[in-house]
């Protein structure tokens, strides 16, 4: 419900994410506008079991879809002038967004 009203927009410190991963640059522009400059947001699973650092060929047919979206994702957030972020590598990786304008 938070997330709908735009009276919220700028009044959150911190959000994370741990949801459907096709939606995640979804979440990315609506939290975007929640989150006050200087504030956080965190996207568990970036990583993706470490899935999306190996070749296609070499990820079980039942991970590729999610790793194909935790990459296209991570492409994205990585190129958003939007965000300062830093990827964690614990467990399924999270990453780590500092909204800087």
């Amino acid at each position: 419900m938070y997330m709908v009203q735009p009276s919220n927009d700028g009044n959150f410190d911190f959000a994370y994410v741990d949801a459907d991963k096709e939606n995640y640059w979804n979440y990315h522009e609506r939290f975007i506008k929640l989150i006050k400059i200087g504030g956080l947001i965190i996207y568990d699973n970036t990583l993706w079991g470490g899935t999306v650092a190996l070749p296609e060929e070499l990820v079980p047919g039942s991970l590729r879809k999610t790793r194909q979206d935790a990459l296209a994702f991570n492409k994205a957030i990585s190129s958003d002038t939007r965000v300062e972020i830093s990827l964690v590598s614990i467990g399924d990786g999270f990453t780590i967004c500092r909204r800087i304008h």
